[in-house]
Order: C-alpha cells, then structure tokens, then sequence
C-alpha cells in the first residue's frame, strides 16, 4: 500500500508548480546563472588567432577534441575564458575526497562537522587553483607551438593563464550559487548544459552523413533505437538498489515500550556513479593529450603508445574496461560507501541487520553485499562507456551517443527532477499544515460556552 508522501507525490502537477513562489524563484535563478555560463563559452581569449585554433581542434578529435569539448560545451573548440570548464574543480574535488579516506588527518578533520568541512572545501579550492594554474599553462604552451597565437611570448602566456583559472574559478563560483540558492548540484547542472548544448551540432553533423550517403538511413534507424535503449537501461541501473533489512531494538522507559521497528538501509546498484568512467577516460587520454600539447606527434615511442591504446584499439578497449572496474571498486570502498563508518553508525543507533552481529561482521555482510553488487554495477559502466567508443570507431558515430554524457545527463536530470519533486512536496505540507492551523482556529471561535459559575 503506498505511502502518504507516495500518494502526494503522484498529485503532483504543473498547478502546484505555479503555487511554489519559492521553488518557482529558485528555478529561474538556476536557469539565469546557466545562461551566463553559455554566454562566457562565447567570449574568447585575446591573441589567439581563432581560424587556425579551430582547424587545429578538428584535427586534434582524438585528444582534447572528444572528452574536453564534451565537458567544456565546445568553450575550448573557441578558447573562451570558459576553457577548462568545471573539470579542474571536480579533479581536485575527488582528489581530496580520495585523501580524505587515506589520510587520518583528513579523516579527522571531515569528523569535525561544519568547520572541517569547510575547511577541505578550503582545500578543494586551493587544489583547482593549483590544477586550473597547471592546464592553463599546458594550454598556452600548446597554442604557442600550434602558431595558434598572434603575439607569443611571456605576455600571451600569462594572459592566458590568469584569464583561463579566473574563468574556472568563477565557474566554481556559479556552481556553489546554483547549489545554495537554486535548484539541483551546481557543479553538475554546469556539465550537463555543456553537453546538451553539444547534442544539437552532433545530431546534425550525423544526419549530415546521411544526407550524403556516408551513412545508411537503416543505421541512422539503428542508432536512435540504440540511444533510447541505452537511456531506458541507464535509468533503470540507476535507480535499482538493494534493500539490507534493519532492525531495531525495543525499550522500556518507564511503563512505555519504545523501539522495535524495522527499516531497509538502500544500497545503489552503482554507488560510484559516473565517476570511474570520467577516471578511467581522464587517464586514457592523457598520452594523446600529452602529444597534442608538446608536438610530438611525430616521435617514434609517442607513436607507437598512440597506435595501441588509439580509440577504438583491442588495448585501448581491454584497458578502459579494466580500469573502470578497479575504480568502481577502489571509489565506492573508500568514499561512496565506506562499510566501517556505516556499521559504526549502526551500532551507534542500536540498530543491527537481523542475523547479524553488530561491529565488524556487520562491516563485512555490508563488504560482501556491495562487492557482488559492484559486479552488476561495474559491468553496467563498462557495457556503457565502450558502447561509444565502438559506434565512434567502427560506424563514424557522434561521439555524444552514449557513454559518459549519456550517464551524466541521465543522472543530472534524475537528482534534478528528485529535487523539485521534494521543493513540491514541501509546499504541499505547508499548505496542508496552514490550513489546518485554520481550521483550528475556526473551531476555536465556534466553541461552545462553558456553564456560567455560580
């Protein structure tokens, strides 16, 4: 039988959209902010020579003109102010979040509460700037040796580089507003416009091929029913868990018993999320990158390295499934869902898996649950990360079909959508507490006269 919140939840309608002044306002926040982030995509650095910079990304596809352009909405393709985009804030985010879980000193810091947290949200800064400092500098470099620049020299570099970390800061910036005083993850919202904003040029630049006779229309047919396959299964992976059975004790206070009710502790199918697929790409890149930016296409190891771990490769391949299931693994054990902390919370509620010892050995039931998850999860990651990279190489398929941006779109749209339905919700028990506050006092006025004291 569905629950009250269950049966609010499906009344839910675009009238009681219009009522939540509040959610209403939070909303077109968000959605201002977004739009000066597309407007910043558009405003280039100065000195660069902008037709020799777009030539030089088309050829570049393989390196930084596949993932980056993705994450950065094509601001790179236009070297904006915006062309690191969010990705050194959320490096430095998962780098601290990865010491935080090896280092005790982090580690106590995290259990300090408000103060240590953003104390390391001080720290998460300090990383991006460092980060951000570091691929602005690569960056400029890279333009230098491409003749990309009208004006080389010191000057251009350091232009460059305070504009690009000043573009990645702000962008920061927006995303803790969005956060704080919108609606859904900044951070994440901020992605997810720059690759939907990517989707309409990569479906045309596919029909194109069509049109042409690159492509036949029977896998054009093919591709579409393949992306609305690949969505519905990555809705449904996202949203399975499995339900660990919790009890908890009774008590006696006085003449009352209180306690003994049960609850479920849910576990995601995939607690790591999209994360081990942006590691794992992040590292494969790196070699083409590295080429990219130095010039040194042409030496014969940086060849060689090229043409087997090249997209599409049978090495290439074997490494990226590979270590995406050691980062599904290595994450989720160390940050998304740490079994120590969670069996100690437990306990520390009096709360216990029933058949199960408190402590340690519910530690290890919760270690052998989300391993033989993470089976179905990791697997899950790598079915939809290398479904790209065989489309792109095999079928001359854009590369906004699948993979990563099809899991954080769907992901982003899901929490987003959680957010709202919960901002809804919200209203609905103000205006239900508000009315019943008058009912009360009607009532209170249409009581009756007590008997007159004598």
């Amino acid at each position: 039988m569905a629950s009250a919140a269950e049966q609010m939840a499906a009344n839910l309608s675009w009238s009681t959209l219009g009522k939540a002044t509040e959610l209403r306002q939070r909303i077109l926040f968000a959605i201002g902010l977004l739009m000066v982030y597309r407007l910043g995509t558009y405003i280039p650095v100065p000195g660069i020579d902008a037709a020799a910079l777009k030539e030089f990304v088309d050829n570049a596809q393989s390196g930084i003109g596949g993932m980056l352009q993705m994450f950065t909405g094509g601001a790179i393709g236009r070297m904006a102010i915006f062309a690191l985009g969010i990705m050194p804030y959320i490096s430095a985010s998962i780098i601290v979040q990865l010491m935080t879980a090896m280092v005790p000193q982090l580690e106590q810091l995290k259990k300090e509460g408000e103060q240590g947290r953003k104390k390391i949200n001080q720290y998460t800064r300090y990383g991006t700037v460092i980060l951000a400092t570091f691929q602005a500098y690569a960056l400029a470099v890279s333009i230098e040796a491409g003749d990309l620049a009208i004006d080389p020299g010191w000057f251009f570099r350091i232009s460059t580089v305070v504009t690009l970390v000043g573009g990645t800061m702000f962008l920061m910036w927006l995303g803790e507003q969005i956060t704080a005083r919108g609606i859904g993850n900044g951070v994440s919202l901020i992605i997810f416009v720059g690759i939907v904003a990517r989707i309409p040029s990569a479906i045309a630049q596919f029909l194109a091929q069509g049109r042409s006779g690159a492509v036949s229309p029977a896998l054009i047919v093919g591709v579409v029913v393949v992306v609305i396959a690949v969505i519905t299964f990555v809705v449904f992976v996202e949203r399975a868990m499995r339900k660990v059975h919790i009890q908890y004790p009774r008590r006696q206070v006085g003449m009352k018993m209180y306690g003994g009710e049960s609850s479920h502790l849910p576990i995601k199918l995939n607690p790591s999320g999209v994360i081990p697929v942006i590691f794992a790409s992040s590292l494969l890149l790196l070699p083409t990158t590295i080429s990219t930016f130095s010039g040194t296409q042409d030496s014969g190891i940086m060849n060689t390295i090229l043409a087997y771990f090249g997209r599409g490769q049978p090495l290439y391949l074997i490494f990226f499934a590979g270590m995406i299931v050691f980062f599904s693994y290595f994450y989720t054990a160390n940050v998304a869902f740490k079994t120590d902390e969670v069996a100690d919370n437990l306990k520390s509620q009096n709360g216990f898996v029933p058949g199960i010892r408190p402590g340690a050995k519910t530690a290890e039931y919760f270690d052998y649950v989300v391993n033989r998850l993470l089976v179905v999860g990791s697997l899950y990651l790598v079915a939809v990360a290398l479904l790209p990279e065989v489309l792109q190489s095999q079928l001359s398929v854009p590369f906004y079909f699948g993979g990563t941006s099809v899991l954080i779109v769907v992901s982003v749209t899901m929490d987003t959508i959680s957010q709202v339905q919960s901002h809804m919700l919200a209203h609905q028990y103000e205006g239900l507490i508000e009315k019943s506050k008058l009912r009360g006092k009607g009532r209170k006025g249409k009581a009756r006269k007590g008997p007159a004291r004598r």
